[in-house]
């Protein structure tokens, strides 16, 4: 409710009110008697309104004596909130004609068995294929066992009573292969009637036959569904029982529901144990495969962080060298034209302005546990102190060179370095006491590089945990931002080679 007042309302507002108006100029309109919704329209005869310079459309003064407000209450706000336990049964309901109501006769044939186990690759070839159906032939067999024993149940021995019967304990076992659920619902209402046709006053409701056939059936269906089928198969089969000894009892002297939900209550527990496992072990082997896959990603980016680093600091040498020489350029050469001059500043601002850059992302890529070197990167000219540490930690080791040896691109070499570095530490960590050969091969096109270790003399009882175990990683990383080639794996005699060639191209070579 608001008080009476004038409300000003632009062409195309719409409202619902009880109130009069009247135009800006003063003409009066009749008063609304009920509660309207009105809709400005254009109207070509009135004056220009002075309310708006963009249409040409009138204005409204309203004088508004009562405004009404309509509240709507949205679907389902108005119904009272429901109980939990009226919640939880409607999700049990809906729980149950989602497991056992719902597409129940679907076709589901039983899949064949894996023939890629430890039992059955010592078959031979020619049994090995016929193994796959194993639990089709198990299941028929079974169900065979019960139907033999049926047809000695019929109130007459031979003839069509024994293969109805017969048929009324094989049928649902054998339909568990193609559709399980409905077998399940078929074995249920079989029991009625074999409990009719058969000859027993101490069996009720369930016949022998029908006792080893429904607890087959509710096995075979537990195996091939989820545990909360099992649970509603064993639940409906007690009810079925119970209403079954309450009104149809009289006249038999024993009843066995009891034992059948204690027997099939052990039988579905050891099926729930096994899925719950095999959950387990599935849930287990994705995680472990997505940790896996997360420590992959982390290891290449802890070496991506780690090359860009190094390779920081031949950049800036080589951005430094070219603002010196820029500086100094226009001192060692006599009258220098202004334009020359200019040039040769701009190159040094920008060689400058780079070094500031490759600070900012030195910062970026450095760990909070980085410290700068002290030393310069290393070259293939340190490699001999290299050999001479792996030689004292206990791996023999040999140099061979060939072809011209000569002045490489400095990040060139700090690639070959590191990535001869990393391989005579994988040789010391997976074979201790071995034998190791470094071949470098100075060619035409780059770079040759030949790491290969014997095998170590003898077997460690406990595999080395020392590093990180995933030196290859960073020797593909260098190796990949050099577009060069890399083969890495096991010798015929036990050991390890590593070749590795990195391309110079004639414009990268320094001069």
């Amino acid at each position: 409710m608001v008080a009476a007042g004038d409300v000003l309302l632009a062409p195309g507002t719409t409202r619902r009110l009880i109130a009069g108006f009247s135009r800006l100029d003063g003409t009066p309109r009749a008063p609304l008697k009920e509660r309207v919704a009105v809709v400005l329209e254009t109207d070509p005869e009135e004056p220009f309104s002075p309310v708006t310079t963009a249409s040409p459309y009138p204005a409204y003064r309203f004088h508004v004596t009562e405004t009404t407000q309509t509240r709507t209450t949205p679907p389902g706000r108005g119904t009272k909130p429901h109980s939990p336990e009226y919640r939880l049964a409607a999700d049990a309901l809906r729980g149950l004609r989602q497991d056992l109501f719902h597409d129940a006769f679907a076709y589901r044939p039983l899949p064949r068995m894996r023939t890629d186990g430890p039992l059955v690759r010592r078959l031979p070839a020619g049994l090995r294929q016929y193994a796959a159906w194993t639990p089709h032939a198990a299941v028929s067999l079974a169900g065979l066992l019960a139907a033999l024993g049926a047809s000695h149940e019929g109130r007459m021995e031979g003839g069509l009573s024994s293969l109805l019967m017969a048929f009324l304990v094989l049928g649902p076992v054998l339909l568990t292969l193609v559709r399980p659920v409905g077998a399940f619902w078929c074995s249920l209402a079989a029991t009625p009637v074999s409990a009719v046709l058969g000859s027993t006053v101490w069996d009720w409701p369930w016949l022998p036959g029908n006792f080893f056939s429904h607890l087959l059936v509710m096995t075979v269906v537990a195996l091939r569904t989820r545990p909360r089928t099992a649970a509603w198969m064993w639940l409906l089969t007690g009810v079925y029982g119970t209403a079954a000894e309450t009104f149809f009892g009289w006249g038999h002297e024993g009843t066995n529901t009891m034992q059948l939900l204690s027997v099939s209550a052990l039988a579905l527990l050891v099926v729930t144990v096994r899925h719950t496992r095999r959950a387990a072990e599935r849930e287990v082997t994705a995680q472990q495969t997505e940790t896996a896959q997360e420590r992959s990603r982390r290891t290449l980016l802890e070496e991506r962080t780690t090359i860009a680093r190094e390779l920081h600091d031949v950049v800036a040498h080589h951005m430094s060298v070219v603002a010196i020489q820029a500086e100094a350029a226009p001192y060692r050469v006599e009258n220098t034209p202004p334009e020359l001059e200019k040039a040769f500043a701009t190159i040094r601002e920008n060689a400058v302005a780079a070094l500031t850059e490759l600070r900012r992302v030195l910062g970026v890529v450095r760990a909070e546990d980085y410290e700068a070197p002290d030393a310069p990167q290393p070259t293939l000219a340190d490699l001999d102190a290299l050999l001479t540490n792996v030689r004292e930690a206990g791996l023999t080791v040999d140099k061979v060179l060939t072809g011209a040896v000569r002045e490489l691109p400095q990040g060139v070499e700090l690639s070959a370095y590191r990535i001869v570095q990393e391989a005579l530490s994988n040789a010391l960590r997976h074979a201790p006491g071995a034998t190791a050969r470094v071949e470098i091969g100075y060619v035409l096109g780059g770079l040759g590089l030949r790491i290969v270790n014997g095998p170590a003399p003898q077997v460690a009882l406990e595999k080395s945990t020392h590093g990180a175990g995933h030196g290859l990683t960073g020797m593909r990383e260098r190796v990949s931002m050099l577009n060069g080639e890399m083969t890495a794996g096991e010798t015929d005699d036990g050991g390890y080679e590593v070749t590795v060639f990195l391309p110079v191209t004639t414009a990268e070579a320094p001069a």
